[in-house]
């Protein structure tokens, strides 16, 4: 069986084709860059219908396949911004209606978590999901994927970005942010904001700028609000972890690419006697090919859709997605 899933909750718009032994045949992607700012959620989507159909050959050439050996078409169905997720439904609804193929869609933050169980070595692992949109610890518990914690505002990632444009680091600041705190050494004062489970961030930004205003240096800035911000991801993948008796930990979403953030969370999941995951940088960030996979898993445990179905939720919870594949 093989499998196509399309991509494009937010700024990536991405194609995959997986096989049904989690083989990445193709895993194409273009970014949406915007000239300045962030990201326009309709010029965005604007951007992914000029290149989705550019993606689905590439892919397939990639794949070394026709499209007429796709069995299921998949796509991302939410969560995501509302433009880029009805342009890469109606692509994938128009793809499977012409190859006459079933159509699965697939929760976002689901499909990071699937494709690292696929290619890393763990097993039944909490998922600490950081990106720009989203940040949330999950983990399959009692039938369901779970929302151990997260965010009450904003993504890690988004307020990176934000931060970065106040900074004058420009868009997509994660890299650079992560760059300059190599050269830090100053703990600044910022809000701890952990509360319970859930975690905000919107204020450590502020008391980051309210820092940079009073001269502080750019590395300790971005020292510190790294150093903040992961210990709060740490600590509440930790107690997520003690509270379903889980020693697995796979990280997923592009801040997970950070490398302060994977040293903490390694060194939490080894001092309870536990083991990290994190599969390959281009699985990390969105792309088709989790989506593709996840697609597939769900096909094969009997999962179908009509078209009436298909229709996008900009606001598609974890935790409301039937499970019938585990």
């Amino acid at each position: 069986m093989i499998c196509l899933g399309i991509e494009g909750t937010a700024h990536t718009c991405g194609v995959g084709i997986v096989d049904e032994n989690a083989n990445i045949l193709a895993n194409e992607l273009d970014m949406y860059r915007p000239e300045r700012g962030g990201i326009h959620p309709r010029e965005a989507a604007n951007h992914h219908s000029e290149v989705v159909v550019t993606l689905i050959n590439r892919a397939v050439a990639s794949a070394g396949i026709q499209l007429r050996d796709v069995d299921v078409v998949c796509f991302s169905q939410g969560p995501g911004l509302g433009p880029c997720l009805r342009t890469v439904a109606t692509a994938a609804r128009a793809l499977a209606m012409s190859l006459d193929r079933p159509i699965v869609g697939v929760n976002h933050c689901i499909a990071h978590l699937e494709v690292g169980v696929a290619k890393t070595e763990c097993i039944d692992p909490v998922l600490l999901y950081a990106s720009g949109g989203n940040t949330q610890v999950i983990s399959f518990t009692n039938g369901r994927f779970r929302i151990f914690g997260e965010t009450l505002d904003i993504g890690i990632g988004n307020m990176f970005d934000k931060l970065g444009r106040e900074l004058g680091l420009g868009y997509y600041a994660g890299p650079k942010i992560e760059k300059l705190a190599l050269e830090g050494d100053k703990l600044l004062e910022l809000p701890y904001s952990v509360k319970g489970m859930d975690l905000a961030f919107s204020g450590i930004m502020t008391a980051a700028m309210a820092h940079r205003s009073r001269g502080e240096r750019l590395e300790d800035i971005c020292f510190s609000v790294q150093e903040t911000c992961f210990a709060m991801l740490s600590e509440v993948t930790e107690r997520a972890m003690a509270h379903i008796e889980k020693s697995e930990v796979l990280l997923g979403g592009g801040v997970v690419q950070n490398k302060r953030l994977r040293a903490m969370v390694a060194q939490m999941a080894h001092d309870r006697g536990g083991e990290m995951y994190v599969p390959e940088p281009k699985l990390c960030i969105d792309n088709g090919a989790m989506i593709a996979w996840t697609g597939m898993i769900m096909h094969r445990a009997g999962v179908r859709m009509k078209v009436e179905d298909t229709k996008v939720d900009q606001r598609f919870r974890t935790d409301e997605v039937e499970v019938t594949w585990r």
